[in-house]
């Protein structure tokens, strides 16, 4: 680059400004890896000075990013255009043109700012000025080389790609659990406990329905699974327990199916703000991917069942998918959440937990309550799940011995999958163990630098050894064998099902299980008659209908009867809570929720319907007792009085007090009754036909 032609296009202009050396590698695999390239960039700094800047300005922020079309925006680019773009640099040297940019955007960018401003292009061949036709046309059509270099590169290797996993042989990191073969071939791997592990990943899954539960299940019991770490440039299999995300990715991963799939997450070029940017959609469905081939190799389920997974985790999403229902088997009260779905818009219907404990169920379909409307039906859980649970009960009850033998002979099974997971754990093991001896056994007893650290391996493996095997004895110990009083018990719950499953030690979960295991879902709606009416879609295609009254709320069911509160509120105008208690007892009446009545609970009614407290008593109205008092004659007589008429009286309820005035015992005739009856010991009534009849005694009278 120092020729004299080169040279002569360098003016004093030039050199009163900055040169730039712009250095930049496609990819950090390049700077960690190919340094002499680096090298080779950073020894224009010297080229400048040769040339005979004193200034020069090394830009280097782009090293390991790409300069194709939709890449990231590079600040170190942005950064050499504002410099020129100020009229601050002389000349700007790079390796060679795609060091600068592989698009034309770009390039003619800085092409067009340098032909104004007067700057300089070097590389590694030659000096460009861009005001001269002859290097404007050089710099030009190596610039579109190096665009149509990329383009080229890059259609050859996607082709290539393309086509070789349409033929699904396309080599990449494979998830644990398989390896590539000699021919190239994606078998599983040969480790029998990395297979037995991962396979348990899958029947755990099975059984709990629940990528959490499964996750949970390998924490308790202390299960490794082996997962790909990323050691010096290479993936080596490490065991650890697993994280959710790993177990959510086994899971949903078409590779344990038995499928290879290829291109499940395509690239997008957009524009923003003028740039554009490639960004990679969203995972897409094994299906709709680019290559797409079922039965490719041997698989740790099969494609059923790997479907039936994904449904199974696309119900339970919960809140993190666009679903109207949580669908995950928990612990809540709700035995049909999740199956039931509105007849009138379709939706399934949501759970809510009402009550003072929080354990109430209710069923609700939101309908268009989100849009400012109204739920579309809305029932009590508690009535219906029991009633569910009779229909569930006469399905399933014939199977109940037979699901007895099932149990039994899964009881005298091999063990466990931790059993067994320990097990394979052991015989590894042992393998490490006596090959970290055979190590220590190979070194010569006097070299005691390495023999000490090889011996120190090896207790550290025969103690992971011991560990493993007295947890696997403890584990054997724990799980006793199955005796003829066990099979007994076993059968027997076979027989009475429907006592085990409403007995409470029955959970809800497995109840849960059961019913979606039975049931795909439940078509439920509310006529004007307030009935429910469902249609039960069972799994295997029948359907069948059920009809029941609507569960009424409890604030209905246990309302005060509407006689209590009318009683109640004529009595408070002049009676005590006692009182008022005594009477509503006396009547044989009860609480909405059948309790007897107290003074505290006629309190309650009072403060609910807002009925106010008995104001003081009027003076001149006396019970029985003050009237007795007031005249001083027994009550005996004040009921003969009352019961001919003579004596009026008024009684807000049977069994109530009686209401007398005093004017009407200070008054005529009761007045005089009274006082003949003190003068003369005798009561005389008037108009009773006693008091002009003749004594059979004269003697007497």
């Amino acid at each position: 680059m120092t020729n004299t032609d080169s040279a002569s296009k360098i003016t004093a202009g030039h050199l009163a400004r900055k040169a730039v050396v712009y250095l930049r590698q496609s990819s950090i695999a390049q700077v960690r890896h190919n340094v002499e390239s680096q090298r080779l960039q950073y020894a224009l700094k010297d080229t400048a000075k040769a040339y005979g800047f004193a200034q020069v300005e090394v830009i280097d922020v782009d090293l390991g990013m790409s300069a194709s079309s939709g890449a990231r925006v590079r600040e170190g680019f942005k950064q050499l255009l504002a410099s020129v773009a100020l009229g601050e640099v002389g000349i700007v040297l790079s390796r060679e043109p795609s060091r600068l940019s592989r698009t034309d955007k770009d390039w003619c960018h800085l092409m067009e700012l340098c032909r104004v401003l007067d700057t300089l292009i070097g590389d590694a061949d030659s000096i460009y000025d861009l005001n001269r036709l002859d290097d404007q046309l050089l710099l030009g059509i190596k610039g579109t080389l190096s665009v149509m270099e990329l383009g080229t590169l890059k259609l050859r290797m996607q082709q290539g790609r393309e086509a070789k996993a349409r033929r699904g042989e396309l080599g990449r990191a494979l998830a644990p659990g398989y390896v590539m073969d000699a021919d190239q071939r994606i078998v599983k791997d040969p480790n029998l406990r990395v297979q037995q592990t991962m396979a348990m990943v899958f029947s755990r899954f099975e059984v709990v329905g629940s990528i959490r539960q499964t996750h949970r299940w390998f924490h308790d019991e202390r299960v490794e699974l082996p997962v790909n770490k990323a050691v010096r440039g290479r993936f080596e299999l490490r065991w650890q327990l697993p994280t959710m995300s790993f177990v959510k990715d086994v899971l949903s991963n078409p590779l344990y199916a038995g499928a290879y799939v290829y291109g499940r997450r395509p690239i997008k070029v957009v524009i923003k703000e003028g740039q554009t940017i490639k960004r990679q959609r969203s995972v897409q469905e094994p299906e709709n991917a680019g290559v797409f081939i079922t039965d490719h190799h041997e698989g740790y389920i099969d494609w059923s069942a790997y479907q039936r997974h994904r449904d199974t985790m696309r119900g339970n999403g919960g809140n993190f998918v666009q679903d109207d229902a949580a669908l995950a088997v928990r612990s809540g009260h709700g035995l049909l959440t999740g199956l039931l779905r509105c007849a009138r818009c379709g939706r399934k219907l949501h759970i809510r937990y009402w009550g003072k404990h929080g354990t109430a169920a209710r069923y609700l379909c939101s309908g268009d309550f989100d849009r400012g409307g109204s739920y579309c039906l809305g029932f009590g859980g508690a009535t219906v799940d029991r009633r569910l649970s009779e229909v569930i009960l006469n399905a399933i009850s014939p199977l109940g011995v037979q699901a007895s033998l099932v149990a039994i002979a899964q009881s005298r099974g091999e063990g466990s999958d931790k059993r067994s997971a320990l097990e394979r754990q052991l015989q590894q093991a042992r393998y490490e163990a006596e090959r970290a001896f055979a190590q220590y056994d190979q070194v010569e007893p006097g070299n005691r630098l390495v023999s000490e650290v090889l011996e120190q391996r090896w207790n550290a493996k025969l103690e992971e050894q011991q560990r493993i095997a007295q947890e696997l004895d403890a584990l054997k110990d724990a799980a006793a064998e199955l005796t003829p009083a066990d099979e007994l018990t076993l059968r027997e719950l076979g027989r009475h099902f429907a006592e085990v499953w409403n007995s409470d030690a029955c959970a809800m979960t497995l109840k849960k299980r059961i019913a979606r295991t039975l049931i795909n879902e439940i078509v439920v709606d509310i006529d004007a008659a307030q009935q429910l009416n469902m249609v039960i879609h069972w799994h295997g295609g029948c359907h069948t209908t059920f009809s029941m009254k609507k569960p009424m709320s409890g604030a209905v069911v246990h309302k005060t009867a509407i006689e209590d509160v009318e009683l109640i509120k004529r009595m408070a105008q002049r009676y005590g809570d006692d009182e008022i208690a005594r009477v509503l007892s006396k009547l044989g009446r009860h609480t909405g929720k059948g309790n007897r009545w107290t003074q505290a609970r006629v309190a309650t009614v009072r403060r609910k319907h807002h009925i106010a407290a008995p104001a003081a008593m009027d003076p001149d109205i006396l019970n029985l007792a003050q009237a007795q008092k007031h005249t001083g004659v027994s009550d005996t007589t004040l009921m003969r009085l009352i019961r001919a008429n003579l004596l009026a009286v008024q009684q807000v309820a049977p069994y109530a007090p009686l209401e007398i005035k005093r004017m009407d015992l200070d008054s005529e005739p009761v007045a005089g009754i009274i006082g003949h009856l003190k003068s003369t010991g005798r009561l005389v009534l008037t108009g009773d036909p006693s008091a002009e009849q003749a004594h059979l005694f004269q003697e007497n009278q």
